[in-house]
């Protein structure tokens, strides 16, 4: 199968990042097709971010018909619902995707994410899944999403630090990594911490195998349903 990993901000050396990591966790025969959009926020960190890259999103997927599933790489699940409306393969948020797989394998979780103005985003979405019961608390590394791509940064010690005072104070039994820039970091620091870490890159990887192999497709009725063809060819200029 052909998984689109759309990473929604404008940095080239992020998606290579993801794309590595989505590769790393595909099955064989499995194509991972790493993107991003010519245009938009170079990082996405809130709301506005977001809103700003929802034109190149969604623009990248109309632009890719032939992929079997959609992998939307930005842990706020950035444009979830209207990537949905654009096509029935399967789309998939990472943030989604990993606190399903969360929810699981533990009783509660902890998501550790980058700067705190991201916080908001991600406990709307977890009550909005249905899981905010089911997160301990979603927390700050104060780690800008940029820095994570720095050589030398001392990121991953702070994202590492976070996760000790997850474990410690919030009692989590399992972390979730809020961020795509974090993918490939969830192996090292499960076992530094002796408890399962999650990364969605990877977990949205996978769920969409699952989905492709099961032939399932996005729901044309109600909410996804798609739009009209005027609206689609205004929005797209064809």
């Amino acid at each position: 199968m052909k998984i689109l990993v759309i990473n929604p901000n404008t940095t080239a050396s992020m998606t290579d990042h993801i794309g590595k990591a989505a590769l790393g966790a595909a099955s064989a025969g499995t194509e991972i097709v790493a993107v991003n959009p010519a245009n938009g926020p170079v990082s996405i960190e809130g709301y506005f971010d977001e809103a700003m890259s929802l034109a190149g999103l969604l623009g990248v997927i109309k632009d890719n018909p032939d992929c079997d599933a959609v992998v939307i790489a930005c842990f706020d699940d950035t444009g979830l619902d209207a990537a949905r409306c654009l096509t029935d393969k399967p789309v998939i948020g990472i943030g989604e995707a990993a606190y399903h797989f969360a929810s699981m394998i533990s009783n509660k979780f902890s998501v550790v994410t980058t700067l705190a103005r991201s916080v908001p985003a991600l406990e709307h979405n977890l009550a909005r899944y249905g899981l905010a019961a089911r997160c301990a608390r979603v927390r700050s590394s104060e780690v800008a999403v940029l820095e994570l791509e720095q050589p030398g940064s001392n990121a991953r010690q702070k994202i590492s630090a976070e996760i000790g005072i997850a474990v410690a104070e919030d009692r989590a039994e399992a972390i979730v990594l809020g961020c795509a820039g974090m993918a490939g970091l969830a192996n090292d620091l499960a076992q530094e911490h002796g408890l399962p870490v999650l990364d969605g890159v990877t977990c949205a990887v996978k769920l969409a195998e699952a989905m492709g192999a099961l032939n399932m497709r996005t729901s044309r009725l109600g909410g996804y349903a798609p739009p009209p063809a005027s609206k689609l060819a205004t929005a797209f200029g064809s």
